[in-house]
């Protein structure tokens, strides 16, 4: 009899599930709204839970039958209060039995996703960012993910800081002119440096908006621009460093492969190389290692692995493959 798993990719913004079967054979895919609990309440997020996991059963033409295994992987649950109540959220919805519910936070399904499964490092440099490592004898690491106000460094917002910064320093001629300034300025509306004060204190600018400026500094970099290029290379230091320490941390051995994700990445060259140089100064013996899944099939790994199956049997790791390319479409 055909056996199925399921992958919960929960996010600030939507949930992603995936059904599986026991060959990594995708079935069935669904969405539902955000899965952060802090922001609308644990009964929402039942609700979009529910509504992603039938819209995957529905596709994959399946009943409500618990599944053989599941794993949700919902950013920010890290404590023991958060593991509870999405526990309890699981349970409620039956999704398989209690034994085989796996619950971490995202930074454990990316890597899964990453790298299929196996043990390493995974760098997420996004909005936020964070880096998580799983070692060979299953101990875990996670550096990072506290957040803008006391984290998030070398992130898509902490560029958008360093941002406005160099733009305020280049008018006061504190620091060299910069392709940053006029660009930040047309990109906020104001045409006097003296209107950012109201822009950015009295009308607000949330998290997202001031993580929205990142591609202005990484555009700046292309073209050349020192203080971009500076401020790129100093965020791609920080982060190397994250590695190093988590690595450090677990003891791993050399040739510890990292994958490095998030949307921080989607600017190319001009982030990556520079990151992947600042690891390989760092960490000389790592192996950087480009994302094999996505990270709402890392979930479905996580699942299958649970059940004792190998995810890089041949068979299973085409299959996987396979349904990577479908969701990426």
């Amino acid at each position: 009899m055909t056996s199925y798993v399921l992958g919960i990719d929960g996010g600030g913004t939507k949930t992603q599930a995936v059904i599986l079967n026991q060959d990594g054979v995708l079935c069935g895919v669904g969405m539902g709204g955000p899965a952060n609990f802090d922001d609308i309440g644990v009964d929402a997020v039942r609700e979009n839970l529910h509504r992603a996991v039938q819209q995957a059963r529905q596709q994959a033409g399946l009943d409500d039958s618990p599944f053989a295994a599941a794993f949700l992987g919902i950013a920010g649950v890290v404590s023991r209060t958060d593991h509870a109540i999405v526990s309890e959220l699981a349970a409620s919805l039956q999704l398989a039995p209690p034994a085989q519910v796996g619950i971490d936070h995202d930074c454990r399904i990316a890597l899964a996703g990453g790298l299929s499964g196996r043990p390493g490092i995974v760098l997420i440099a996004g909005t936020g960012s964070s880096c998580f490592g799983v070692n060979a004898q299953g101990e875990r690491w996670l550096v990072g993910g506290w957040g803008y106000i006391m984290g998030d460094d070398g992130s898509s917002y902490w560029l958008g800081c360093q941002a406005l910064r160099a733009a305020v320093a280049a008018y006061d001629t504190r620091s060299p002119e910069t392709l940053i300034r006029p660009r930040l300025m047309q990109a906020l509306g104001i045409s006097d440096m003296n209107d950012i004060l109201h822009r950015v204190y009295v009308e607000g600018m949330s998290r997202t908006q001031i993580a929205a400026l990142a591609p202005i500094v990484t555009q700046a970099a292309r073209e050349g621009d020192a203080v971009a290029i500076e401020m790129i290379e100093r965020g791609a230091s920080l982060l190397a460093y994250w590695i190093q320490t988590v690595k450090n941390k677990l003891a791993m051995p050399n040739a510890t492969e990292v994958t490095l994700v998030g949307g921080l990445m989607r600017a190319g060259s001009i982030v990556q190389d520079t990151l992947s140089q600042a690891i390989q100064q760092c960490c000389p013996d790592c192996i950087i290692t480009p994302p094999a899944l996505p990270s709402n099939l890392g979930a479905g790994v996580l699942a299958l692995q649970s059940l004792g199956l190998d995810v890089g049997h041949d068979t299973r790791a085409r299959n996987l493959q396979s349904a990577a390319q479908a969701l990426m479409g």
